[in-house]
């Protein structure tokens, strides 16, 4: 029985899907079925810079080279190398009815801009990689809190009980992980089961997906109720510890993967023209397109939030350029532009980009200045950075805020990170305002308390 059942059991991975397995509850909150439905949010971890990707900035050019009167050095990571003001090192052109200006390290995804909305005016509090990710994710600039996904899939539910709801895929090319590691995509002081399931860097996304060849589908199917029947005598008396219930319900979520999951993964079911299409012929953008083409399917499949990170832990091996701007930011745009674009394509064809947001942004900008190293780079800047959208009830074509003249500080129309998750909310049909967890007698919101505001020019 023993070697029977630990072949049977021990093929479903539980040690990565123990706490992943979505509840299926009743929306804590109504939502109107004329939104969106999913989201697939792209991280640029490490902070892409603003000045040289999205907010053009003709002034950079006029000033290079001279000093920034009046700089408070403290607002970067790295005060004693504070130099002069930088042009950028990449050209930029007008593209699509909009006129908007692009960098032309995004030669692909320039093509799109008449889909998407521009938020120059973003702006944060902390100009460390961990507090400013953890505040992108989750609101609050330390670990312990909900993410995003975990919110989403709290007061939404599930689409399909097959697959995980809020799924994570991080950099593939071993750079490590995002700073904070998992903590990004937690679940907090919410039930386990609606943090997000990391899939794997390479090989098969998640393990063990294949049932065991000498194990039938009835076999295992006795094996799980008998289980179940286990754990349950158990819980009675630990009635309300909700991890207990989070990882029994992992079992039942891992049995039925083993139906739909594989499907999902299977890039084979796609045509060649798709596979060209995200790039996976090019070895330079091909992991990142893999991960594009399974947020495509995960979405379609019912999946309600996806989280992408370009990018792993440490400077150059992240958008972190605070060595060599030029040459960081040309490599990490070369391996996203491609596949980022297909997406858009291929959520457009499929007739899902109305009910897909699609978001796009780093934890924070870059300054203005150069950083002083061996190649000029540019160092953290929270009080300005760019975040784009696309789909899912988005206005496109248009740009909103603005930043001053050299890209330092949001100016007009000012957006805060908690403005931006009021305005994802909102897209999927859920008021910020509404969506609560009481924790030790206090209801807590993922916005806060400091006023958040639907981003309302761009929908």
């Amino acid at each position: 029985m023993i070697s029977v059942g630990g072949y049977g059991l021990g093929a479903l991975a539980l040690s990565s899907l123990c706490s992943s397995e979505r509840v299926q509850a009743t929306p804590v909150v109504p939502r109107n079925t004329t939104h969106a439905k999913s989201v697939i949010w792209v991280v640029m971890n490490g902070g892409q810079s603003h000045v040289d990707t999205w907010d053009y900035k003709p002034q950079l050019a006029k000033s290079h080279g001279k000093k920034l009167a009046g700089f408070d050095n403290a607002v970067g990571f790295f005060p004693e190398k504070v130099g002069a003001i930088m042009q950028s090192p990449f050209s930029f052109k007008q593209y699509g009815e909009c006129g908007k200006w692009v960098s032309d390290i995004f030669p692909h995804l320039a093509r799109h801009v008449d889909d998407m909305a521009f938020v120059h005016s973003c702006h944060g509090k902390s100009n460390n990689h961990s507090p400013a990710l953890f505040t992108l994710n989750t609101g609050v600039s330390r670990m312990g809190y909900p993410c995003v996904g975990s919110w989403v899939t709290y007061g939404l539910g599930s689409e399909n009980n097959n697959l995980p709801s809020f799924v994570v895929m991080t950099d593939p090319k071993g750079r490590g992980l995002p700073k904070g590691q998992a903590q990004n995509w937690g679940a907090g002081f919410l039930p386990g089961s609606f943090q997000g399931t990391a899939l794997n860097n390479s090989g098969q996304p998640i393990n063990d997906l294949n049932r065991i060849a000498n194990i039938s589908d009835r076999q295992q199917r006795r094996q799980l109720d008998f289980l179940n029947t286990l754990n349950r005598e158990h819980q009675k008396s630990r009635a309300t510890n909700v991890e207990l219930e989070s990882r029994i319900r992992s079992f039942e979520l891992a049995y039925r993967m083993q139906t739909a999951a594989p499907e999902v993964f299977d890039l084979n079911r796609e045509s060649p023209a798709t596979h060209h299409m995200y790039g996976l012929d090019d070895q330079r953008c091909a992991h990142f397109g893999r991960q594009c083409l399974y947020a495509r399917r995960m979405v379609e499949s019912g999946v309600r939030f996806v989280q992408l990170y370009s990018g792993g832990t440490e400077n150059q091996k992240s958008w972190d350029g605070h060595v060599d701007i030029e040459g960081n930011h040309r490599g990490f745009a070369g391996e996203v532009d491609q596949p980022i674009a297909a997406l858009l394509i291929d959520l457009k064809q499929r007739g899902l980009l109305e009910e897909t947001l699609v978001v796009c942004g780093g934890e924070f900008g870059r300054l203005p200045i150069a950083q002083l190293e061996s190649k000029p780079g540019r160092d953290h800047n929270p009080n300005a950075f760019t975040t784009w959208f696309a789909g899912g009830g988005i206005k496109g074509g248009i740009s909103h805020g603005e930043t001053d003249e050299l890209g330092l500080n949001a100016t007009i129309d000012k957006v805060s990170v908690h403005d931006l998750h009021a305005t994802i909310l909102h897209l999927l049909g859920v008021d910020h305002e509404r969506l609560k967890y009481n924790i030790n007698g206090l209801d807590v919101k993922l916005t806060g308390v400091e006023g958040a505001k639907v981003i309302s020019q761009i929908l």
